[in-house]
């Protein structure tokens, strides 16, 4: 089983997002913005009936529901981490953004943004 992501403090995650809003972000803030916003869609909506990837820095399962153990789950949210950093910061709307989503709750707006930083 994957280890559960853990959030960054607010002031570490502030200063990441800052990095990212000056220019041509680092793929180790990619990857650390990714990782915290998945986190905290983790500890929102916790669950194992959506499986939410951000290739290639994480692959969660969130939201209550029925549990997947094997193959394709029956929803999946799918996304670059530029799209899902603007989504999870409230910088994008959910039906403004290029998501690749199926399967029954895989609209994920009710749950955004998850961190304004």
């Amino acid at each position: 089983m994957a280890r559960r992501p853990t959030p960054l403090s607010h002031d570490e995650f502030v200063r990441i997002c800052d990095r990212l809003d000056a220019g041509e972000p680092a793929r180790a803030d990619l990857k650390a913005a990714t990782m915290h916003l998945v986190a905290l869609l983790v500890d929102k909506a916790p669950g194992a009936s959506v499986e939410v990837r951000i290739p290639p820095f994480a692959a969660v399962q969130c939201i209550a529901g029925a549990r997947h153990t094997r193959g394709t789950p029956p929803a999946v949210v799918e996304m670059d981490a530029p799209t899902w950093i603007a989504l999870g910061r409230g910088r994008l709307a959910w039906t403004d953004a290029v998501v690749r989503a199926s399967g029954e709750r895989s609209d994920l707006s009710p749950l955004l943004p998850l961190d304004q930083a």
